[in-house]
Order: C-alpha cells, then sequence, then structure tokens
C-alpha cells in the first residue's frame, strides 16, 4: 500500500473509532439500552405476570382478574347485528373515523350516562379505547413530572401504572367502609399546599372500588366534590362498574355535582364486552379539547367498527336488560364467595361489596400476601396481592379477590384452596415468626397483566 493509501486507510479507521465513541453503548442484550427516555428504564413487568401464565391454566381457579363472565350475551343477536353492520354499512364501519369518536356513539353514552344523573351534551364526550387510554390521556396533559395526583388508598392498579409512567408522585388517602374519607382528604390536600406541592387532580373509583369493592356514600360525595372545588383540584371520577349495583340504581356520580371540576371516565368494558375496547371521558370544553388533540396524536381515531357495534347494541337490544342479569348472576357469585370465606377463613376479614366484582380481604396478622402467592399458586388457586394497588409498598397484609369470572362452585373451591395455604402460612409464622423484608424498587413502574386489571 503506499503512502497516501496508508493515510487514507488510517482516516478511515480514525473515523470509525470517533464514531463508535460517540455512538452510545448499549448492552449485549439490548444495544438501544441507553437511548430509551429517562422514564422508559422506570418500566418494568408485574413481577407476578408469569405466575398468571401459570394461573390460568384450567386446573388453577383464579380469583385474581376481574374479567367480566360473557357468558350471558345475546350472541346470536350478535352476530346477526354484526353481519347486517357489514352489509349495510361495512364501507363506513371499516373506515377511519373522527378523533372525538361517532356522534352516534357519543349520543348513546349522553343516555347511558342518565342512570348516574349526569345531564351531558354529546360535544362534551370524547370516544377512547377503553377508559384504560382516557386515563392515559388526561395525565398526559396534567401532569409535570414530579406532580402530585391524589388516589385512594387503595387504588386501581392500571391507574397507578399510568400515573407513575408520567413520573407523577402519587400521594394515598385512607378509605373506610363508606368510601374516600372526606376530613382525610380535606387534610392531605392542606398539607401539600402548605408543602409547595402542585396537586393535579384527585383520582378516584366511586362506586363498587377495585379493588376495595366499597362505595362512596351518598352523603360524602358533594362533600368530596366542595373540598376538591376549594383547593382548587380537579377530580378524575373512574366508573367502570356503577351500573352494577347487586340492589339498587347508581347514586349520583361525582360529576352531577359539579360539571366544570370533574372528568368522568365510562367504559362498556365490564357492562357489555371488553373485546370492543371502547370507553369515554366527559370532560369541560376545553379539556375535551385537549383530550381529542391528545388522542388524535396517540391513535388517530378510536375502533370505528366498535363504535358503530356498540352504538347498534344500544338503540336496537335491551341493553339494560342485560345489565339487570349481570346484575343478577354477579350477585350470586359475590355470596358465594362471602359464604365460603366466612366458612373456610373466618379468621380474615373482608368488605361486602354492593356490586362490582371485588372483595377486599385482610389476612391474619403475620401473613404476606406477595410472598405467598407463589404457594397458593402452586396450590392451584390465585389472586392479586395488595401491594399492586398501593404507589409507596403498603398491602401486604391484603388480598384482592375477584368473584365476577368463575363459577360460584368454583369460587367456593378456590376460597377453599386459599384458606389450606393460608392456614399453612399462620402455622409458619407461629413456628418462626415473621422476618420477611422486601425492599420497594425506586421509582419503577409496574404494569400489570390483564389478568390482575
Amino acid at each position: 500500500m503506499n503512502a497516501q493509501g496508508a493515510q487514507a486507510g488510517q482516516g478511515e479507521h480514525s473515523g470509525q473509532d470517533a464514531a463508535a465513541a460517540a455512538a452510545p453503548a448499549g448492552t449485549r442484550l439490548d444495544p438501544w439500552f441507553t437511548s430509551y427516555a429517562d422514564r422508559a428504564h422506570g418500566m418494568r413487568a408485574s413481577e407476578v405476570r408469569s405466575l398468571f401464565a401459570v394461573a390460568n391454566r384450567p386446573e388453577v381457579v383464579s380469583l385474581a382478574g376481574g374479567m367480566p363472565n360473557i357468558d350471558g350475551l345475546p350472541l346470536d343477536f350478535l352476530a346477526e347485528m354484526t353481519a347486517k353492520l357489514l352489509r349495510e354499512r361495512g364501507p363506513r364501519a371499516l373506515q377511519y373515523g373522527g378523533g372525538q369518536g361517532e356522534e352516534e356513539l357519543r349520543e348513546q353514552i349522553v343516555e347511558v350516562m342518565r342512570y348516574d344523573h349526569i345531564h351531558a351534551h354529546p360535544d362534551d364526550i370524547v370516544v377512547t379505547t377503553g377508559s384504560q387510554q382516557a386515563l392515559d390521556l388526561v395525565t398526559e396533559i396534567f401532569i409535570n413530572p414530579g406532580d402530585v395526583v391524589v388516589a385512594e388508598a387503595p387504588s386501581y392498579v392500571g391507574a397507578l401504572g399510568v400515573f407513575r409512567a408520567y413520573q407523577a408522585d402519587v400521594v394515598h388517602v385512607p378509605m373506610d367502609d363508606d368510601g374516600l374519607v372526606p376530613a382525610e382528604l380535606d387534610r392531605t390536600l392542606t398539607e401539600l399546599k402548605r408543602a409547595g406541592r402542585t396537586v393535579k387532580f384527585l383520582y378516584t373509583v366511586p362506586n363498587f372500588h377495585n379493588p376495595a369493592g366499597v362505595t362512596l356514600t351518598l352523603e360524602r360525595r358533594p362533600e368530596i366534590v366542595e373540598i376538591c372545588r376549594r383547593h382548587h383540584v380537579l377530580i378524575l371520577e373512574d366508573n367502570p362498574y356503577g351500573l352494577l349495583g347487586f340492589d339498587a340504581d347508581p347514586l349520583p356520580a361525582l360529576k352531577s355535582f359539579d360539571a366544570d371540576g370533574v372528568v368522568y371516565l365510562g367504559s362498556f368494558s365490564k357492562t357489555f364486552a371488553p373485546g370492543y375496547r371502547v370507553g369515554w371521558a366527559l370532560a369541560p370544553h376545553a379539556v375535551r379539547e385537549k383530550l381529542v388533540l391528545a388522542s388524535e396524536s396517540a391513535i388517530l381515531s378510536p375502533t370505528m367498527m366498535g363504535q358503530l357495534s356498540i352504538a347498534t347494541y344500544l338503540s336496537t337490544y335491551d341493553w339494560y336488560g342485560q345489565v339487570k342479569q349481570y346484575r343478577s348472576m354477579y350477585r350470586e357469585r359475590r355470596d358465594a364467595m362471602l359464604g365460603a370465606l366466612a366458612e373456610f377463613l373466618p379468621e380474615a376479614s373482608w368488605t361486602v361489596p354492593e356490586g362490582g366484582f371485588y372483595t377486599w380481604v385482610t389476612l391474619p396478622a403475620g401473613l404476606d400476601a406477595q410472598a405467598m402467592l407463589p404457594r397458593a399458586v402452586t396450590n392451584l388457586v390465585a389472586y392479586v396481592s395488595g401491594t399492586a394497588f398501593y404507589a409507596d409498598g403498603q398491602g401486604r397484609d391484603h388480598v384482592r379477590l375477584s368473584f365476577c369470572y368463575p363459577t360460584p362452585e368454583r369460587i367456593r373451591e378456590g376460597v377453599r384452596r386459599l384458606a389450606t395455604v393460608v392456614h399453612a402460612e399462620s402455622e409458619l409464622v407461629s413456628m418462626f415468626g415473621t422476618a420477611t423484608h422486601h425492599d420497594r424498587i425506586g421509582d419503577s413502574v409496574e404494569f400489570p397483566s390483564p389478568d390482575q386489571v
């Protein structure tokens, strides 16, 4: 090689070396590790995700997931309805739609919300991909890193994941058998203001709470609204279960007490079918506009097929009669759950839900629900540890049990198996004491499996 070629070769190698030095170093498993946004480094799968892959086997009684039982749906009617929809409106149903959602469906949603004593206009509704996307959109447009979201203790695991993903600090407020405690909310908001913290909204599930199973009383509802109005804190009201009361129609929504101070989230996943993935947000005008823009940026438009299918179902079928059938079915399963707990696990305590899908069980002293879960799955029963429902590591003495999906016979067998595990754990605690210590994992964001939601 001549001198000129050697110099060119050296220059080429020098350029490659410089480029390699300038390029961010990844890892052997992920060459893009150092390229992620800071928030992505805190993301991790739920530590029980692999367990629930096992828990889905048919021999395991899962008292974990919040899957509605859709066996009672009129499948023949839905099949004919869908075929007719495709024949007559196929080009529309299979095309893009508007970012706010179809007016036809929004008008139907207005009628659905009348059962919650809400009088709304279709223009203030944004159709979303389930209420989970609505949660994400509201958080996106309001939360800066370090802002505070006030939430019930415990709180819905899917919401906590969203809040932490946007780097919000979650501050819990206690609940009791009557729901969120107003005096504790007022005290918490006052202390946060004195500390100079920025509180963006209160997140609450007032009806048949997930996971606690309790309902905010009628007397407390205007009080909660007034406290938030006084502190200038928006309320994010999440109401997927409101129509599923066992013995009565819904109490007035928080939105009905303050149209401008509440963003209301609804969903068809629990009262119809989750596979359509259709929910909505009802928001004040200015908030509505930002939600539409954020939704268009994320997904362009919600599913047209899902929207038109649900609009057709609501307008042509006795959908509220179907909801009443669900109420009866879930009441029977609730009774099976509570009866089995009283028979097999009387040393524990639990909430008595008046609707919805869940009961919140306090374990005997000294037991750790998170540590016990692998042994429960080994004994062919699954639940969700209470730790999933707190942002600050609480909840090891609680489990959430779901009664919506298994049959009453399976519920009874599942509780019997769970009691066997609890009794064995209690014997170990009695002999050796409680020595289990768990450290929190920094600011990591745990995303639940769909089986836990």
